[in-house]
């Protein structure tokens, strides 16, 4: 048998008591073979009890990573309906710029007849659609059609222009074609919308429209970018070249037209989710249309928010009900458990009715959407939505031939 004093530890075997203490390192404890000093620590002792498992849902709740940027989305007020106010003459078109930068600047949107005026005009398009289908009759003006004449012509760029093959799962590169078509013609398109008097309009709705579709250098597309579809449509309420009585063909007819654009492109190139939250987040790239579509259901005498589990109603209805549709969507491009793959919609799905359901998307995209510097660092700002100079006491548009005087100046 091996003698024990061979074992690895920190003592000498002729060590004794007799030796001076600066002859041995210090001890600390006792080898647990041989019963020697020895300078490593103790192990451990071993508990007789070991503590219960900490418990682990088997899913946790869908909630954003802040607790407290969700209890701020709860006890925040329903954003209301605007009247979106006609931008009166003269007219002062210029090159639309970025103005957000950092939060205090996304307070001072917010704060703003702009950010007012914008939400409440994505809150009326919502009320527009409320209890409709998209195949009702609505009022379809010769500038709805002009505008649903555009989405198909774009649509028709991305029919002429194939995905080129390449290995990579996101991003094909046939997409910048397409982009840089769309943004060649984009000029010549708007003027059909406008007229005389606002040709000169387009040096800032272009840039809006552009933006709607995508970033050609990262070929990706994401709410931000929907964001700006909206606000190109805002820019023509504002001009007055629609009416309050195209609100609901906006959304049944325009909008639903973008929105098969944008899926077109998607699946056709591939794009990669701008700033997506992964199952975090409402959707990959979409937000609108669940707000509207939510709209489109409340008070649905059998139809409830948890309907979307049911695939007869989905492969039904789908087409009448954006929400259904972006439903159906998600369930066609995602694999797995609806539950894992999208636990936010999955949680939603339990809310009792749809007026609820709307309320919350509403707010949630102020919060999520509107609020967020990443996403709104590249919205633009010219003459039709103006950058606001607020102070104490007043509040100032921001355009290039304005001269500030000093207080204004040390305000901002």
């Amino acid at each position: 048998m091996e003698d024990s004093h061979q074992h690895d530890h920190h003592h000498h075997p002729d060590d004794t008591h007799d030796h001076p203490p600066s002859s041995s390192p210090p001890t600390t404890g006792t080898c647990c073979k041989c019963g020697g000093p020895t300078t490593f620590a103790p192990p451990m002792p071993t508990p007789i009890f070991s503590p219960p498992p900490t418990y682990r849902p088997i899913r946790a709740p869908a909630i954003p990573p802040d607790p407290n940027s969700t209890r701020a989305i709860i006890l925040s007020p329903v954003p209301q309906p605007q009247k979106v106010p006609i931008l009166p003459p003269p007219y002062d078109f210029h090159t639309p710029t970025k103005r957000i930068h950092s939060p205090d600047d996304i307070r001072r949107f917010h704060d703003s007849f702009s950010g007012k005026n914008f939400l409440g005009f994505v809150v009326a398009l919502s009320e527009s659609i409320r209890g409709r289908k998209i195949s009702d009759q609505c009022h379809e003006s010769p500038t709805i059609l002009a505008v649903l004449s555009i989405l198909e012509t774009l649509t028709l760029f991305a029919d002429e222009t194939p995905p080129v093959p390449q290995s990579a799962r996101y991003g094909n590169v046939a997409y910048r074609t397409w982009h840089e078509k769309m943004s060649n013609s984009a000029e010549s398109l708007i003027l059909k919308l406008l007229p005389e008097n606002l040709r000169p309009a387009t040096v800032e709705l272009v840039p809006y429209f552009t933006d709607s579709f995508g970033n050609a250098s990262r070929i990706d597309y994401g709410t931000g970018h929907e964001t700006n579809f909206a606000a190109w449509l805002y820019c023509l309420a504002r001009l007055g070249v629609v009416g309050e009585e195209d609100y609901p063909a906006l959304v049944a007819r325009v909008f639903v037209k973008y929105l098969d654009l944008m899926r077109k492109l998607q699946l056709l190139y591939c794009l990669e989710p701008a700033g997506s939250h992964g199952v975090w987040g409402l959707d990959d790239y979409h937000f609108l249309p669940f707000i509207f579509g939510s709209s489109q259901l409340i008070d649905h005498k059998y139809m409830k928010p948890k309907s979307i589990h049911n695939e007869d109603i989905l492969e039904n209805f789908s087409k009448e009900y954006l929400y259904l549709a972006c439903i159906a969507f998600v369930k066609k491009v995602k694999k797995g458990v609806f539950a894992e793959h999208s636990p936010m919609l999955d949680d939603i799905s339990g809310v009792p009715n749809w007026n609820k359901v709307n309320g919350g998307l509403l707010k949630m995209y102020k919060a999520e959407v509107l609020e967020k510097v990443p996403i709104m660092q590249h919205f633009l700002f010219g003459s039709i939505i103006k950058w606001y100079v607020r102070c104490s006491l007043y509040c100032f548009d921001l355009v290039p031939s304005m001269h500030l005087n000093v207080f204004t100046a040390v305000a901002l």
